[in-house]
């Protein structure tokens, strides 16, 4: 029965209402639905101050034209009462003598400010509140479903949230746009209100007059007061409910209460009252002095108050926060965190942090985001976050650079100076503090400022301190891009690759290779400076070779062959090179120590053997180093990879190319040949 009765009751309701307008009612009821109207408005504001966010009230529209429905039918039957009877109850006529107080023309001048108050300052800013809400909220609905979409794409919220939250933006757009259509509910009760005062005491006076036979004097006093005690009791109800339509369009969503709110916002700051107790003061002299002293002296205890209450508040947030540090140092797994090791971290000292510093001019942060740009275009690896962080326990003027945590380079600074490298032949040497340039290992000097233009004309290379950390920074990764490229990066560029090539991709991972092994066939490539930006043609050169071997190292030679052009280009930057050649002899030795097994392929040569390689190796690239040419060795290509293990402890960065990586276009002349 209870269910059913609520199902009704709002039925009830409305043909309650329409009785009320149509049935005789006698002036003691009226006084109860009156002072009802009153009560209701007061609980209705009261539910809107209260309320954290509009949704929470998103029943309001509907309530707003029940109880305008409501008043419009009490003043009905009020103006049926005062016209048929001359009287219309204890209320109506209590508010006419107390607000009028025996003198009509008091009582009508507050009547008409309540009604102009209501009708042009709250009621017209509501209306176009509402409209303004109504609009943008419209508008932003698209943007916010997206929003919705990407977080839920993102993992960062599950199918119900989402659903929640869609349904969450399909209210708030219903609601202002029956808010929208509402608030002309108030306006138009606002003007109903003024003609009906008007009708109530023009009409009242000719029943008066003219059928009641009283006199005009006394006429007109006695509706004048009915119709204003009426016209009160019906617009003080509808200038609450007014306000509280104003309250509800304005209010934003708050984890709080309107009055909490208004108490953090406008109560925290202590200095605001201490200045208007100064303004009263001041104002004080010329006007009134005894009401702006006491509100002077008001809102210095406030101040005061305020912050006694801020200094509490700070010593509580201070040990709070001790409390909750020292709670999570106990919590065993906040040691999880600690194993977490950065890929590249770049620690400085103390003196370095303004080449960091943004607001102090420095602009290393920038020059580390070129580098992950400038080595995703050389070398199409994806770089990890760069950390940047200060170390106290460094020198002032020192760096290093750390790969997974362990100290690979570094470098000590002088700030004010300049670094002037010799290519090679200068005209004369310049003076200043000799060094060691980091990056390369190269004699170097320190210069002033004063010194740059001298030192730049007589052919030196002149950088500045950011560009030897930056340059420093770049080597130390292209030598380590191997170890920085693991099996994540290399998903995330196969998933960018399968966006425009979704049949390589499908082909080759996971029915021929797996991640790993493509990973281990780029790190090969890396860690010889071949560039791996042309994924494309490396899944392709795999997806050809892998049904026939899954030796990582055959498959890069494979791969490297495929890249023959691009690897050409890179070390052999003219159309003629001199390079470095093996004997037959010695690569048939290399060829016959090759043991192989299911683990991979590794040489088993005699030490003797491998020292009279490695020496007349040395004499050769000592030859073409002197001659200023890069030393670049050229094998068979069953040969290069093992000839390049061979070296790359003795001779790190040697390049070593097959017969078949080079471009047809490129001429090749041997001037110096390896034998054992």
């Amino acid at each position: 029965m209870r269910v059913k009765f609520g199902e009704i009751s709002i039925a009830v309701m409305v043909v309650a209402i329409v009785l009320v307008i149509i049935l005789p009612i006698p002036g003691g009821i009226l006084d109860v639905l009156l002072a009802l109207n009153i009560a209701l408005a007061i609980v209705i504001l009261l539910n809107v101050v209260y309320s954290k966010e509009p949704l929470q009230l998103s029943v309001f529209p509907s309530v707003l034209l029940f109880t305008t429905l409501y008043r419009l039918a009490l003043n009905i039957k009020s103006t049926t009462l005062i016209l048929a009877e001359g009287e219309a109850g204890q209320v109506i006529e209590g508010f006419g003598n107390f607000v009028a107080q025996g003198n009509l023309v008091v009582g009508t001048v507050i009547f008409l400010i309540i009604t102009i108050v209501q009708f042009l300052v709250i009621t017209k800013g509501t209306e176009r509140v509402s409209e303004v809400a109504a609009r943008f909220t419209l508008d932003a609905m698209p943007g916010k479903q997206m929003a919705i979409d990407a977080d839920l794409n993102a993992g960062l919220i599950n199918e119900i949230e989402a659903k929640e939250r869609r349904r969450k933006i399909q209210r708030e757009s219903d609601f202002y746009g029956a808010m929208d259509g509402a608030t002309k509910f108030v306006k138009g009760d606002a003007i109903a209100g003024l003609i009906i005062t008007i009708i109530n005491i023009i009409g009242g006076v000719i029943i008066g007059v003219v059928m009641r036979n009283e006199e005009i004097g006394f006429a007109f006093q006695n509706y004048t007061i009915l119709t204003i005690g009426d016209g009160l009791v019906s617009q003080i109800p509808a200038l609450i409910i007014s306000v509280a339509t104003g309250l509800i369009v304005t209010k934003s969503t708050s984890d709080d209460g309107l009055s909490v709110d208004l108490k953090k916002q406008i109560l925290y700051n202590p200095n605001v009252f201490f200045i208007a107790a100064g303004f009263c003061i001041l104002l004080s002299i010329p006007l009134a002095t005894l009401p702006f002293l006491a509100l002077a002296a008001v809102f210095i205890v406030m101040g005061v108050i305020l912050i006694r209450k801020n200094v509490e508040n700070e010593k509580q947030e201070g040990i709070q926060i001790e409390e909750n540090e020292v709670k999570e140092i106990r919590k065993p797994e906040n040691v999880v965190n600690l194993l977490q090791v950065d890929p590249i971290e770049l620690e400085f000292g103390y003196g370095i942090i303004p080449l960091a510093d943004v607001n102090q001019g420095g602009d290393l942060l920038d020059r580390v985001v070129m580098i992950r740009r400038q080595l995703a275009l050389e070398l199409g690896m994806i770089v990890p976050i760069i950390r940047l962080r200060d170390n106290i326990q460094l020198n002032p003027n020192e760096y290093i650079i750390k790969i997974k945590g362990v100290e690979v380079g570094g470098g000590e600074l002088m700030l004010d100076h300049y670094l002037a490298m010799s290519p090679g032949v200068v005209e004369e040497e310049i003076d200043g503090i000799k060094t060691t340039e980091p990056a390369f290992g190269l004699p170097a000097v320190w210069i002033s400022e004063a010194q740059r233009d001298r030192a730049e004309m007589l052919g030196y290379t002149v950088v500045d301190c950011p560009s030897i950390i930056a340059t420093h920074l770049t080597e130390v990764i292209k030598s380590h891009a191997h170890e920085l490229t693991g099996r994540q990066e290399v998903q995330t560029i196969i998933d960018k690759v399968k966006e425009n090539y979704p049949a390589i991709v499908e082909e080759l991972v996971p029915k021929m290779m797996t991640i790993g092994e493509i990973q281990k066939v780029i790190a090969n490539l890396l860690k010889e400076g071949v560039s791996v930006r042309d994924m494309v043609t490396i899944l392709e050169t795999l997806a050809d070779y892998a049904p026939s071997t899954h030796d990582t190292d055959l498959l890069t030679e494979y791969v490297r062959q495929a890249l023959g052009r691009a690897i050409s280009k890179k070390f052999i930057k003219d159309k003629k090179s001199n390079v470095i050649t093996l004997d037959p002899k010695l690569e048939q030795v290399i060829m016959d120590s090759v043991q192989r097994t299911e683990q991979g392929s590794y040489l088993t040569l005699e030490p003797g053997v491998i020292n009279t390689i490695i020496g007349n190796l040395s004499k050769q690239v000592q030859k073409l180093i002197q001659l200023g040419q890069q030393p670049i060795v050229l094998s068979s290509p069953v040969v290069r990879l093992y000839f390049r293990r061979l070296t790359e402890q003795s001779i790190p960065g040697l390049v070593v190319l097959s017969y078949n990586e080079l471009d047809p276009g490129i001429e090749v002349q041997a001037v110096g040949t390896v034998s054992v």
